[in-house]
């Protein structure tokens, strides 16, 4: 069987207002991850991993960053059908910034008509997972399906936060509700609800013809809250389970389906922890599904008479007769004799000088934490200097010059 032609829309725009300050100067999904990636790579990298390789990355809330570390990071050849590429808000006559995530695809209807594809694929750009798209698509065809949404089960308790689903014993929705103020629990199980991902599979004519439809409303134009529940009492509208999709090269240890929404700071915090550890929940060594990026080889990180434990380094970072514990350091991180980390994030290009200690922090790129300065151990300190998230995580913006 021939594979469909498939074009995917990655919605990359998202401010992010949660992860403030991480966002004050970038988008969402440009937020660095895992000590050298972003969290865009992770889907792009689902994405070409899966052998799709026509993507636009539409972005529009403070975009130079993202811009900047796609035009480094993702080169992916020059044949036809292969590209990654940035689509800011076109802004012609009439129109507006983008009013919601259809609304970003429906001001690009002319990339799509001019790709002509059999299916198309509407990704966020904001959460970390691996997940094989063709496996979805494959489902998706088998159905016959109209409209595929990817599916997970999430506690009750978390459930508002997503759009909700109920769905047949074959996967067709029958039901869907946008972060719905009294979820409806799974059958069997009142303790869970079956959530959208914000990632769907939609055939060409059905997309092209929904956006038309939905463009003449005044509310704000989203997938979720108007598009999709608008499509599912019409149409073959299936739920993707997400949680049976096989990546090759897991490893027993890690946790099944990984998926995480990491919009908030601690949210952001408790994924990177997730990468620490011999078993990790979530393996970023995985060569036959590796997270791509090639925007930063690096020389080796180097560890000079120090006590490091169950710590990642990126490329260029320096720790000399210093102690570091449960924590992920980026690119280009000078940790100076006497310095103490424990269970912190330090993005790249920071200097932590002698004797200064953090603990539970999260510091953002180009900072230098002074010599002997503590931080992480006098809540109300640290609140006159910097940002304290009410789980007590500590966290230092941008700092404001490179060197």
């Amino acid at each position: 069987m021939t594979r469909p032609r498939v074009l995917a829309f990655i919605l990359a725009g998202g401010k992010g207002e949660r992860l403030f300050p991480l966002t004050r100067d970038r988008s969402k999904p440009a937020v660095p991850f895992g000590g050298k990636y972003r969290i865009v790579d992770f889907v792009l990298s689902n994405f070409v991993n899966s052998g799709i390789y026509a993507l636009y990355v539409l972005v529009q809330y403070k975009a130079q960053s993202l811009i900047d570390h796609l035009r480094h990071a993702w080169r992916i050849g020059t044949l036809p059908d292969h590209f990654i590429i940035v689509v800011p808000p076109q802004m012609r006559r009439g129109e507006t910034w983008y009013q919601g995530t259809a609304d970003a695809v429906y001001q690009n209807l002319n990339l799509l008509r001019d790709f002509h594809p059999d299916i198309v694929a509407i990704f966020g750009a904001d959460h970390v997972y691996r997940m094989d798209v063709g496996q979805m698509l494959a489902f998706h065809l088998d159905r016959r399906a109209d409209v595929t949404v990817a599916a997970l089960s999430v506690a009750i308790t978390e459930a508002s936060d997503f759009g909700i689903m109920e769905a047949d014993p074959d996967g067709r929705i029958i039901g869907f509700e946008e972060k719905p103020a009294r979820p409806m629990p799974s059958p069997g199980d009142p303790t869970r609800a079956l959530s959208s991902m914000g990632n769907y599979l939609f055939s060409r004519d059905v997309l092209v013809e929904a956006l038309l439809d939905d463009a003449p409303r005044s509310t704000d134009h989203d997938f979720g809250r108007t598009i999709i529940p608008d499509l599912v009492p019409r149409l073959t509208v299936c739920a993707y389970p997400f949680a049976d999709s096989a990546i090759p090269g897991t490893q027993p240890y890690e946790e099944a389906g990984y998926w995480r929404d990491v919009g908030s700071i601690p949210a952001y915090w408790q994924a990177n922890m997730d990468l620490l550890g011999p078993e990790p929940r979530f393996n970023l060594d995985n060569p036959r599904w590796p997270i791509l990026s090639a925007a930063y080889p690096g020389p080796s990180a180097r560890v000079i008479e120090s006590e490091v434990d169950d710590v990642m380094v990126g490329e260029g970072s320096q720790i000399e007769r210093a102690q570091v514990r449960r924590s992920i350091l980026g690119r280009n991180v000078h940790v100076e004799p006497g310095a103490e980390i424990e269970e912190s994030l330090v993005m790249d290009h920071t200097i932590v000088q002698a004797g200064a200690r953090l603990r539970r922090a999260i510091v953002d790129r180009y900072n230098i934490i002074e010599a002997g300065l503590r931080i992480g151990f006098d809540p109300a300190q640290d609140a006159r200097r910097f940002t304290v998230d009410p789980s007590g995580l500590v966290v230092l913006a941008r700092g404001p010059t490179r060197f």
